[in-house]
């Protein structure tokens, strides 16, 4: 997603394009993936969130993958043009960056856990780019309903700057301002990653973990750990898998070649993740495993790192790099070969 002409300074509203009446173009009906309404009117009892968090692409496909958001949809926000096109908001004349509508049920997902997504996924402190991207476009905001979402979105900006302040960065220049009028984008644009699996994702995150409470029941679960509480809690060796997205050496770890029954649970939050009746040798140097013990435990990611297009598995609970995920598994068993580091493992035996 890139363009030729970045802007870095915010256009003023006496400057910006004219826009126009109605949208330029049409947007679909349904949502690619969860096949709900893309535009409102939404279901009774449901919330609405924005986030701008860099390229629109990769920032919807963190969202619709969680459990309690209804719909997602990738559009434009905080800006002056009314109905832009895209070639406008690349061009930096419109004051809008690229944004995110999460729709959701507050009885199932809360807007703080979303704010724990929207904060550990992209960099809050690079105003306004986002890595490889450049210009007003791709500056982090979050866009507030209500008072509510507006002293949960302050409160938790002062936590996660204070633990990336401990991690070395700098401070957070994420704009938090009311939630105006959201444009929605091409319909090329929504779901595109769904669309285009391997498609650019120019989203990446500091990899400090947010530590903001959880709700109700969650709020000891291990997912709210400082990074320092990290380093104290695992081994070194365990800290740069989990936590740092390292790869033990092959045939090193303790459960290659174990065939004991149990249940291998997440080494640093102990979700369950694999039945050792999935487990198999694949002779690859790494455990690997036919099936998870519940699409639910593992979330998948697009990894590019070393020149290689991959999808690394994260637990879901505490977001833990354990390893990754590949088509050459049995046949027989339906094909996956989930190739896990022992050291991110815990196996209960039974």
């Amino acid at each position: 997603m890139f363009f030729s002409r970045h802007k870095t300074k915010m256009v003023m509203p006496t400057e910006a394009l004219p826009g126009r009446e109605q949208p330029a173009f049409t947007v679909p009906e349904r949502h690619a993936v969860l096949g709900t309404s893309l535009k409102p009117p939404f279901p009774e009892g449901t919330s609405t969130a924005i986030f701008g968090l860099g390229c629109f692409w990769g920032a919807e496909r963190e969202f619709w993958q969680i459990d309690g958001v209804y719909t997602t949809a990738a559009g434009y926000a905080g800006g002056f043009t009314p109905n832009p096109t895209y070639e406008e908001v690349c061009s930096g004349r419109t004051g809008h960056t690229e944004a995110v509508l999460v729709v959701f049920d507050p009885e199932k997902i809360s807007y703080r856990d979303l704010l724990r997504v929207f904060w550990e996924a992209h960099d809050p402190t690079q105003e306004m780019r986002q890595g490889n991207d450049v210009g007003t476009q791709y500056r982090s905001a979050i866009y507030y309903a209500d008072d509510g979402q507006r002293r949960i979105a302050e409160e938790t900006r002062e936590v996660y700057e204070e633990a990336l302040r401990r991690d070395g960065y700098g401070s957070i220049t994420t704009e938090i301002a009311p939630a105006g009028r959201f444009y929605y984008a091409e319909g090329y644009h929504q779901q595109y990653l769904h669309k285009v699996p391997y498609g650019y994702c120019g989203l990446g995150g500091t990899g400090v973990s947010c530590p903001i409470g959880m709700d109700a029941d969650a709020t000891n679960d291990e997912w709210s750990r400082t990074d320092r509480e990290w380093r104290e809690l695992l081994s070194p060796e365990q800290y740069a898998v989990l936590r740092d997205v390292a790869t033990e050496l092959p045939f090193s770890g303790e459960y290659v070649d174990t065939d004991d029954y149990g249940l291998y649970r997440c080494a640093a939050c102990g979700n369950a993740l694999f039945d050792s009746r999935a487990k198999y040798h694949s002779g690859t140097g790494w455990p690997s495993f036919t099936e998870t013990v519940s699409p639910d435990a593992l979330e998948l990611i697009e990894d590019r790192s070393h020149g290689m297009v991959r999808t690394e598995v994260r637990c879901a609970r505490c977001r833990s790099h354990l390893g990754h995920v590949f088509d050459d598994g049995p046949r027989e068993a339906g094909g996956q070969r989930w190739c896990m580091n022992s050291v991110a493992l815990d196996l209960e035996r039974r």
